[in-house]
């Protein structure tokens, strides 16, 4: 999941310096850089007229805007009750021993991100995880391994 490196200038000029264009401005910066910088939310406000309040308001009401740095791999496991029931908690544990990392951390390298929600919408599938946007259906300790193991390999 490598990024093509993008000019924060030319994405702040494809938008419009309105409020209206906030959600779509922080939506593009995201998925370029995989997060939002200090910089990043400056140049924005100053573009959109809006104070950095607001955007901050609005960057840490939505749970797909970061304000970390994340990691190239994000690695995100549901614990909602079917996925607890069947066996998510184990999963969580043994990501956090192999990536050295808690839920919500990203590995000093930035490789990987790990993550836990609550619901991911696929109850059928528990356990479920999904990693790169990919979801992984009855996920286990196995097949999680080896697919970081070939992530490393790529």
């Amino acid at each position: 999941m490598i990024k093509e490196h993008v000019d924060i200038d030319d994405i702040i000029e494809r938008h419009p310096g309105k409020p209206e264009s906030l959600i779509f401005l922080l939506q593009d910066i995201q998925a370029a850089y995989n997060y939002i910088s200090p910089e990043a939310m400056t140049l924005v406000c100053d573009h959109i007229g809006v104070p950095l309040t607001q955007a901050y308001a609005v960057a840490t009401f939505y749970q797909s805007f970061s304000l970390e740095p994340k990691g190239e791999h994000e690695i995100r496991v549901c614990l909602g009750t079917a996925c607890h029931l069947k066996g998510a908690p184990r999963i969580v544990s043994e990501l956090e021993r192999r990536l050295g990392i808690k839920p919500g951390e990203t590995t000093k390298d930035l490789k990987y991100s790990l993550d836990t929600v609550n619901c991911l919408g696929a109850c059928a599938l528990a356990p479920v995880s999904v990693v790169d946007n990919e979801y992984q259906p009855n996920t286990t300790t196995p097949k999680l391994v080896r697919l970081l193991d070939k992530m490393v390999s790529e």
